[in-house]
């Protein structure tokens, strides 16, 4: 894992703006590189997923998501290990990068996506609180993961975790991008 970023609200990397959604940008420059994506989403249930198909012409790059609300189904279905469970719990950045790491392998797509956290209003604690979010970005062997600290509604945390992956995916081929010169 890069390591946790804790900066929250980021500029968004130059994608989206008031006449394009910034899932539109992101899935645009996915399927100009010729990339494929697929998501894992808990907390929030499948909005990453329905965002970025949301852009006409998705079905070019992206395979499928997954909304693997149970610890039970992260293990199944992604392959996120008993003992990162155990050990980090759900909501931590070690099960986000075996989220984002398993859904790509299993889907083999070049990009994976994860969120998992607490949307509330209930199910926080002193360490844990409502709000926490991690997302991650897999490309292609690369994983970055992001902590979030969203304030609001159930709806309002789900939102934000939404935009927050849909932005660090945009920004992380950005810079991908601006490392090793432009891709495909």
């Amino acid at each position: 894992m890069k390591g946790e970023q804790f900066a929250v609200n980021e500029k968004n990397c130059g994608f989206g703006s008031e006449m394009e959604p910034l899932e539109y940008s992101v899935m645009k420059d996915v399927i100009k590189r010729g990339m494929t994506i697929a998501t894992a989403e808990s907390c929030t249930g499948g909005m990453v997923a329905a965002r970025l198909i949301n852009y006409p012409g998705a079905s070019a790059a992206f395979v499928n998501g997954f909304v693997t609300y149970t610890n039970e189904s992260k293990h199944r279905l992604l392959g996120v290990k008993n003992e990162t469970l155990e050990k980090y719990g759900a909501v931590s950045p070690q099960t986000a990068e075996e989220m984002c790491t398993g859904t790509a392998r299993v889907s083999g797509t070049d990009i994976g996506l994860s969120t998992t956290g607490i949307a509330g209003p209930g199910g926080g604690s002193k360490e844990k609180p409502v709000g926490l979010v991690y997302i991650g970005v897999y490309i292609r062997g690369k994983v970055v993961v992001k902590k979030l600290l969203n304030k609001g509604s159930r709806e309002e945390i789900r939102k934000a975790s939404t935009e927050a992956v849909i932005e660090l995916l945009g920004c992380e081929i950005k810079n991908t991008e601006d490392q090793y010169g432009k891709e495909n």
